[in-house]
């Protein structure tokens, strides 16, 4: 049973994707293994040379121009998609596991004949985590090998370079590894930009309402926050931060706590970011930035001691970004979590959905990422674009682009091991309900051993304390 045991400890229940400006490095700590070294996942390479644009700003509604091409990289027999995911640089050790995840569920329905009589076949380019490299990659794979979507597209860098793209050509783009706020619109029925992810905005407004509505204060952390408290926001300004910020003080102002916020913009200097927050006497921090800063600014938050609760984003539920020797318990790490992977009776108390993505895993060339997060985000990610393809197949209506959109437009979507994502109406809001998890250590026996039993091995996770729920919930105003 030691391989389930694994499971239950390696996987971060956040799901967490890279999404920022620019490279990102994961700043190891003693953590239980979470992922396991690359194998073949990506089948193709592209050099490109085109300038990069800058990551488009923030927007609420935009209508698309309607395409000139109907449809392209659909046979008769196959269909043709693609992504420009990091495979070398700074994000492959994100990009090179979430390829594999799309890479498997791909092959597991080609097993099966495809959809519709159809087999998929996926392109990829390495984007070198480089927003001129994604921008190139993304046109060649657009005008060169004609692909039907973008199932997949990457990162902070490559998406906002390549928006404007997407809906100048109307080419349908199934989630994207970010939640940058420029792929927020509010109604804009036929855009090609369908977000899963939830949207920074979002994921500021959810932490936000929690630093402010959870009973995590006091002496035994259990106390609501006391009236007039001061929480301390610490944002990069960079893309990720300036994002998440703008749904921070959206929920403050709703929350009437504007007046008690105070914010920080961090480059290098965390500790005087620290230094002034302890200096104001904030009862709560809220960081919102990606996984390296989130580690920078623990450490920071330990050497100044301000040990206060932490609340961040979903990208941060990664636990080789905590140093458990820091005071963990003087100042616990919340951040919410998309997806849910728990069910108390299901086997191992993980739920048959996240089984069936396990045995897809195992059963291929990609055995080494069964228990990687990155992994699942592809899964997810190639999961979804068939669901668009079956909904065409059941209406019985050509495949082509507008009727894609729309199928996806049709209905909501159940998102296994989640939520639900709703597109209807021109929805691009991505998922706007989310759990919450607090980190978590402790020592045992190690899981990935068979001949002896330990009681000093780390275990590290970051498990579930609060259901799925909308921001509503959160806030108290419906039940």
């Amino acid at each position: 049973m030691k391989k389930l045991v694994l499971i239950a400890f390696a996987l971060v229940f956040g799901l967490t994707i890279m999404a920022c400006d620019g490279a990102t490095t994961a700043a190891p700590t003693t953590a239980a293994p979470t992922t396991a070294a690359p194998t073949t996942a990506s089948p193709t390479t592209g050099s490109p040379t085109t300038a990069a644009p800058t990551t488009a700003a923030p927007t609420t509604a935009t209508p698309t121009t309607e395409a000139p091409i109907i449809v392209q990289g659909v046979t008769a027999t196959s269909i043709k998609v693609g992504n420009a995911a990091s495979t070398t640089g700074a994000g492959a050790g994100v990009g090179v596991p979430f390829n594999a995840g799309i890479n498997a569920y791909f092959d597991y329905i080609n097993g099966l004949g495809g959809i519709d009589g159809r087999t998929i076949n996926f392109v990829t380019y390495d984007d070198t985590t480089n927003p001129t490299v994604g921008l190139s990659n993304t046109e060649k794979l657009i005008e060169e090998d004609e692909i039907f979507a973008l199932v997949g597209h990457f990162g902070t860098w490559t998406v906002g370079a390549t928006l404007e793209l997407i809906q100048e050509t109307g080419i349908p783009m199934i989630y994207a590894a970010t939640g940058v706020n420029s792929l927020y619109f509010q109604e804009s029925e036929g855009n090609p930009v369908m977000a899963v992810q939830p949207i920074y905005k979002t994921d500021g407004r959810i932490m936000t309402a929690r630093a402010i509505k959870e009973s995590v204060y006091g002496a035994t952390g259990d106390q609501p926050l006391p009236s007039g408290a001061k929480i301390g926001v610490v944002y990069t300004n960079d893309d990720v931060g300036l994002s998440i910020k703008e749904g921070i003080e959206q929920e403050a102002e709703i929350l009437g706590k504007s007046a008690d916020m105070i914010y920080q913009a961090v480059t290098t200097s965390y500790a005087t970011a620290m230094l002034i927050l302890k200096a104001s006497g904030v009862s709560a921090i809220i960081l919102a930035m990606n996984q390296e800063p989130f580690g920078y600014a623990l450490q920071q938050m330990h050497n100044n001691s301000l040990n206060v609760p932490v609340f961040s984003s979903y990208v941060n539920a990664d636990v080789t970004q905590v140093n458990h020797t820091l005071d963990i318990a003087a100042r616990p790490i919340f951040v919410n979590a998309w997806l849910d992977l728990l069910d108390p009776e299901g086997v191992s108390g993980l739920s048959q959905e996240y089984w069936d993505y396990y045995t897809v895993m195992i059963s291929g060339d990609y055995a080494a990422y069964a228990l990687n997060n990155y992994a699942i985000a592809g899964y997810m990610a190639a999961y979804i674009f068939v669901e668009g393809l079956k909904r065409v197949e059941t209406a019985d209506v050509p495949l082509t682009w507008a009727n894609y959109i729309a199928q996806m437009e049709s209905a909501v979507l159940d998102i296994p091991m989640g939520g639900e994502v709703d597109w209807t109406n021109g929805k691009r809001w991505g998922i706007s309900e989310m759990s919450l998890l607090k980190y978590s250590y402790g020592y045992g026996d190690n899981p990935l051993t068979t001949d002896v039993v330990e009681t000093d091995y780390l275990l590290e996770t970051f498990g579930k304390v609060r259901e799925i729920q909308s921001i509503e919930e959160i806030e108290g105003t419906i039940e």
